[in-house]
């Protein structure tokens, strides 16, 4: 194995961008597996979920940070500083830019707060996803731009979705991160628990069955997780919900809605997990559930408030 011959390389790399801009499409890819929910919402990644991804001699450990954006709440602060915190620590960093959008207000934001708080020598690379959206002209443009903007030390173009210049990223990160023991056993994608995971996964089958404000006014907790001796395994899971009336919207008419969520979930959970899976969901109202520490916790993010 490549690791006992004392060559190997391990590192974190953090995946920054504007909400939606594919940071979890780009780390789904490069691990090969479904470790960071992806919805077509905005802000559904809360907790910092890190994928590992094998390149060569190389371990890449991905800190998908969530999206960064202007926070109103409590939650919101603690995602965005949950965010620049995993670029602050990681040995690499990787805007993502979506092509289509270019040098928008909040990649501007970004690249100011880059400035002010990521420390010297800190190594910054530009994806510009979506590539396949705009024309070849626009793109060199674009990269141009963002170059002059900030002192990139390397550029990629790749579409996240497709698959086009992830290869060449991974490659690069594998060779540019520093030499030393791996920090996971080779088999392992995410260092998040299980139990964890499985919320997230109900928490995306929730997101993208409700509109509107809904899905960021509820939470998911594993509460109960049983191996049973068939090899199967029990999951009750509680779905929190802020008010009465959402209760009702998550529960659906005849209970329909909650029944299609768990339905797909359980389906979702069966095939990351490799095994049949009996899943059991339940929805509570906790009114104060966004200012409530232990939720935090849950989720990954530290409680106080960020700057």
């Amino acid at each position: 194995m490549a690791e006992a011959e004392g060559k190997t390389r391990a590192g974190f790399v953090a995946l920054i961008g504007e909400p939606n801009a594919g940071k979890s499409t780009l780390l789904n890819r490069m691990v090969g597996a479904k470790v960071s929910i992806v919805t077509h919402k905005v802000q559904t990644t809360r907790a910092r979920i890190r994928g590992i991804a094998m390149e060569g001699a190389a371990q890449i450990v991905f800190v998908d940070t969530p999206g960064l954006f202007r926070p109103r709440r409590r939650l919101d602060r603690a995602m965005v500083a949950a965010a620049w915190g995993g670029a602050a620590d990681a040995d690499i960093v990787v805007l993502l830019v979506e092509a289509h959008r270019g040098l928008t207000p909040g990649v501007e934001a970004i690249l100011a707060a880059l400035k002010e708080r990521i420390g010297e020598g800190q190594r910054v690379a530009l994806a510009i996803n979506k590539i396949d959206r705009v024309k070849a002209e626009a793109l060199l443009a674009l990269s141009a731009e963002l170059n002059e903007a900030y002192p990139f030390e390397k550029t990629f173009m790749i579409s996240a979705e497709r698959g086009h210049g992830v290869e060449d990223l991974k490659t690069w990160l594998g060779e540019e991160l520093p030499e030393g023991p791996w920090f996971y056993p080779e088999d392992q994608i995410a260092d998040l628990p299980l139990r964890m995971i499985a919320a997230e996964i109900t928490r995306e089958k929730l997101t993208l069955r409700l509109h509107e404000e809904l899905p960021y006014q509820l939470t998911v907790e594993t509460e109960r997780w049983e191996d049973k001796p068939d090899g199967s395994v029990r999951i009750d899971q509680l779905v929190y919900v802020a008010r009465d009336g959402h209760k009702g919207i998550v529960l659906g008419h005849k209970g329909d809605t909650i029944k299609a969520v768990g339905q797909a979930a359980r389906a979702e959970l069966a095939e990351f997990l490799g095994r049949p899976v009996h899943l059991f969901l339940q929805v509570k109202v906790r009114p104060n559930w966004l200012e409530e520490k232990e939720r935090y916790s849950e989720m990954g993010l530290d409680f106080k408030d960020g700057d």
